[in-house]
């Protein structure tokens, strides 16, 4: 199979960069599982937009302040400077976001944020901004989807990728060629037993890079988020409870009704605030009250939210929810230039999977669907300036050996080891 450029990943990054792309080439999107079942369609919160000039230099600040400082400058810069007009590209694909009577935008605050300047779909902007990008990209005829495909590696020659090595659930392995190759294969959260990711995103990507040389950044930079619902039986995954919850006044208590936290602190502080509280009572959750938000703004804001606690048999009206942290996102990965290039030729990354600088050690909450966006846009506008200049490797599968691949299951563990050993080598380093 060829492809003029084939995009490993369905969540927001891939997605909007396949609509920058071309409309003469042609673009295959392949996912691990079903097309929704990406993190992006579980962001809750918002997403974050620069609201004036005179707001810059404090969300500059905020971002790197809470990323420890370690934050690339350049990256962040960028990121606020391209909001705007990457919520109004949102906006012209028909994403809803949510506004006042007089038709303006509502904007709500997170942890870490000196100002309000999140804009959001109810509790589930996630699923608003990439159910409706996935909308779009079904109506383009020169964009392809396949699911429940799964990359096993990468075709490579002299530090050029010329595709990906590729395995369907019924068993078959497939190359497919490709000019140039977009690595968007979300988070880690597979890797842990608790996690707000769905559970087949297990970082294969960073695993074959490791294998073939391409060049990593921070993958020990993992963000656990301080508040999601207590599920004592360890379900599929966690369920997150959304940080502008907190941002609209919802407070956190120890067992004895106590609050013994700012619930706005960045989110690597909360969480060791919690998680010393949970050891110093010897439990295993905290509380969550939301009893200082009016009724009518939950239902309104919180609804997913509302309806999946009651589920669990916890009504958010009336009564405290349990929370406990998890592990949530990856501010490591591929380490990428400002446009997306990998140190691999033809071979970019964008979103979860890459390391661009932005979040530096801990993201600022709400940045991520920007970050993703922002630089999927970048990558496909570079793509687009060096697509006549690649070519196609037909030889380039003339010496795989498919027998290597044929043990997915063994492959698979073999690449978690790979990713788990390379963190804690970071880790013990530090």
């Amino acid at each position: 199979m060829k492809t003029d450029v084939l995009i490993v990943g369905s969540g927001c990054a891939g997605l909007y960069c396949a609509l920058w792309l071309p409309k003469d080439i042609n673009i295959l999107i392949i996912t691990k599982s079903q097309v929704e079942r990406s993190d992006s369609f579980l962001a809750q919160g918002g997403m974050c937009v620069l609201r004036d000039s005179d707001d810059y230099e404090n969300y500059f600040e905020d971002t790197m302040k809470a990323g420890h400082y370690e934050n690339n400058p350049e990256a962040v810069e960028i990121m606020i400077k391209n909001s705007r007009d990457v919520l109004n590209d949102l906006v012209d694909y028909g994403v809803d976001f949510n506004k006042d009577n007089n038709g303006n935008l509502i904007y709500t605050r997170e942890g870490a944020h000196s100002r309000n300047r999140i804009v959001f779909h109810k509790d589930i902007t996630g699923k608003e901004i990439t159910s409706k990008l996935l909308s779009k990209v079904r109506t383009c005829s020169n964009i392809s989807i396949i699911e429940n495909c799964t990359m096993l590696d990468i075709v490579c020659k002299q530090n050029t990728c010329h595709g990906v090595i590729v395995g369907y659930e019924d068993g078959r392995l497939e190359t497919i060629l490709s000019k140039n190759t977009v690595f968007a294969c979300g988070g880690i959260g597979g890797l842990y037993e608790h996690s707000t990711n769905f559970k087949h995103l297990t970082g294969d990507a960073l695993a074959i890079s490791l294998k073939h040389g391409v060049e990593l950044e921070n993958i020990n930079y993992v963000q656990i988020h301080p508040t999601t619902l207590y599920n004592p039986k360890n379900s599929e995954r966690s369920f997150l409870i959304s940080e502008s919850v907190r941002g609209e006044g919802a407070v956190l208590y120890n067992s004895k009704g106590e609050r013994f936290v700012n619930e706005l602190l960045p989110r690597d502080m909360l969480t060791v605030a919690i998680l010393e509280q949970m050891k110093k009572e010897k439990s295993s959750h905290v509380w969550l009250s939301m009893e200082n938000i009016p009724s009518d703004e939950i239902s309104s804001h919180f609804p997913n939210i509302v309806k999946h606690c009651q589920e669990a048999g916890y009504d958010p009206y009336s009564e405290w929810i349990p929370v406990v942290p998890a592990q949530h996102y990856f501010m490591g990965g591929i380490k990428i230039s400002m446009s997306g290039n990998t140190s691999m030729k033809q071979l970019y990354a964008i979103g979860e999977t890459a390391c661009n600088g932005v979040h530096g050690k801990n993201r600022l909450a709400s940045n991520s669907l920007l970050e993703s966006l922002v630089f999927a846009k970048r990558a496909a506008k570079d793509i687009t300036c060096n697509i006549d200049k690649c070519r196609f490797n037909d030889n380039a599968e003339e010496t795989i050996d498919y027998s290597k691949y044929s043990d997915r299951g063994k492959l698979s563990e073999k690449y978690k080891k790979i990713i788990l050993k390379e963190i804690e080598r970071l880790n013990n380093n530090e």
